[in-house]
């Protein structure tokens, strides 16, 4: 299946933070004809393990979402919704939402709210019932709900809610099927619960004790008009090669190996420097006694919106990149 093709099915799937039920089981019907074990852990992430008789490689990419969680059901039949990740109310205006069920809404402020500081207690769900009774046949205290638009492509990018973080899945998946004979033992990990502080790769990486990890995720960018250079990546230049973020400082020796790695495969790469944020190489890194760790990132526009931007030959260098490093025998370290 081709990127878009997979970005779009990853995106047709419901997996809010700490509701990755239905995105974990369409992630493992597309990895297990190539997989030798699959498995979930108590966390709700998914493990697909290739066996190899080399040093452990944990490569890692969240498939839980931003979005929202219903709070309070009011009378005229209006939801009031918390925060499920970093989701902002001024970006998220005016933007359809859908449940799991299939419901759907339009996210709305207030008419009195001041736009320019906008917060979301001033915002709130509309999803057509007619009052409290009505929209308690719909839904309850506690559902989620997630931007609802779909995937497209414009040249070669490709516009779409959630590439934080389903465009890193995709290219795992599409790793995992180029991958050959695995030298390495080798383990991928789509994780929950990143969104809220990267809570499933911390177990994770506990249980499995890998000698090596990249996080693959998405990262800021400094090529748009006005840009603060929150990130030192652009799109069109190839896989970015995590140098630091603010949750970590990536192993030297993984930096190396991957931009090696990259050379040798003739395959574009950039560094990766983000001012804020950060991606579950910060829980993995800190594991046990500590683990070589380094990040594969997908450069990204508009992080966070229901309109993220990424470029589709990026992410197929990162899916070479990835794949590359798999089948690299890497030494015991």
């Amino acid at each position: 299946m081709e990127l878009f093709e997979l970005i779009q099915t990853l995106n047709r799937a419901h997996g809010p933070s700490g509701d990755e039920g239905e995105i974990r089981e369409v992630i493992r019907a597309l990895a297990e004809p190539y997989a030798d074990e699959i498995t979930a852990d108590t966390m709700g992430s998914l493990i697909v393990h290739r066996r190899g008789k080399g040093p452990k490689l944990l490569l890692a990419a969240h498939m839980d979402s931003i979005g929202f969680v219903v709070t309070h059901i009011e009378k005229e039949g209006f939801l009031r919704v918390g925060r499920l990740g970093g989701v902002s109310p001024k970006e998220a205006a005016y933007t359809p939402v859908r449940f799991k069920s299939g419901l759907r809404g339009v996210f709305a402020p207030e008419e009195k709210a001041d736009f320019g500081k906008l917060k979301l207690d001033e915002c709130f769900l509309d999803i057509g019932a007619g009052d409290e009774a009505a929209a308690k046949q719909l839904v309850q205290v506690g559902d989620s709900a997630v931007y609802d638009a779909p995937a497209f492509r414009t040249g070669d990018l490709v516009v779409s809610p959630y590439l934080d973080d389903r465009i890193s899945c995709a290219v795992l998946l599409s790793a995992l099927e180029r991958i050959g004979e695995c030298p390495n033992d080798l383990y991928l990990v789509f994780t929950a619960q990143e969104e809220v502080g990267l809570r499933g790769a911390r177990t994770a990486a506990w249980s499995i004790a890998p000698d090596y990890a990249v996080a693959v995720d998405v990262t800021d960018v400094d090529d748009t008009p006005g840009s603060e250079r929150a990130g030192t990546a652009r799109l069109g230049r190839g896989a970015a090669v995590k140098v630091m973020d603010s949750s970590v400082i990536c192993h030297p020796a993984m930096v190396a190996l991957l931009e090696d790695t990259a050379r040798e495969g003739d395959i574009p790469v950039q560094r990766d420097i983000m001012r804020a944020g950060g991606t579950d190489a910060g829980a993995i890194h800190l594991t046990r006694t500590g683990v070589i760790t380094g990040g594969i990132s997908v450069p990204c526009r508009y992080i966070h919106t229901p309109a993220e931007t990424a470029s589709l030959s990026d992410a197929d260098a990162c899916v070479r990149l990835a794949a590359a490093l798999a089948q690299r025998p890497l030494e015991q370290p």
